[in-house]
């Protein structure tokens, strides 16, 4: 059974959420705007996921998929909407991933809805309970700087606040420890040295 909505197929979905696919408040908007130019040029579908608490809770939370393009040969994921679970920090998050699958957009809603519950920020980690993608050794996220974007993706502003566009880095149990006991700049750099494949299910734990 899947919770996905499309706006490209948002024809088969139930009136309530075809209607409301698009639907948003104003400073949503604004963060789709500023999605949709940093990734001009790449074709860009709006979903929801529609089991699970996130929706209930969130209900303008959407999950932006842009395909690659001039930015990115990746798929890129990123919510709009996950700045409305808290008030500070006001954060959307991000995943970079080979392949499109709707997995990456309940992913989202997951760790928006966690953002909403315990509060997440730089430096944290976010347990996927199971693996990232099949035959993935990674089962946690990382929450991180978008580094491969830059800050010109990471701030989206508005007259009188901002927000910030998170990268949630999938790592394995191994690096989780390694930042539980070094420090996450201590991983990060790391990763750094090692010119990690972070895009890549398979890959290996560099520690």
């Amino acid at each position: 059974m899947t919770g996905l909505v499309s706006a490209a197929r948002k024809g088969n979905a139930p009136y309530d959420l075809e209607v409301q696919l698009y639907a948003g408040s104003r400073d949503n908007k604004v963060v789709r705007e500023h999605l949709r130019q940093f990734f001009a040029g790449h074709r860009c579908e709006e979903h929801v996921w529609t089991l699970g608490p996130a929706l209930d809770e969130l209900p303008h939370l959407r999950a932006l998929e842009f395909a690659p393009g001039p930015k990115t040969e990746l798929w890129v994921y990123v919510t709009a909407g996950a700045w409305e679970a808290r008030n500070d920090p006001r954060l959307e998050f991000l995943i970079a991933a080979p392949e499109q699958d709707q997995r990456h957009v309940e992913l989202l809603f997951m760790a928006a809805w966690y953002h909403g519950r315990e509060g997440l920020g730089t430096g944290h980690t976010l347990p996927i309970g199971e693996p990232w993608l099949p035959g993935s050794t990674c089962e946690f996220f990382l929450v991180s700087l978008p580094y491969p974007f830059g800050p010109e993706l990471e701030v989206c502003n508005f007259p009188d606040w901002h927000l910030h566009v998170l990268w949630l880095l999938p790592i394995t149990a191994a690096e989780r420890e390694f930042k539980v006991r070094e420090g996450p700049e201590a991983l990060e750099e790391w990763f750094d040295a090692c010119a990690l494949e972070y895009w890549m299910p398979g890959r290996a734990s560099v520690v």
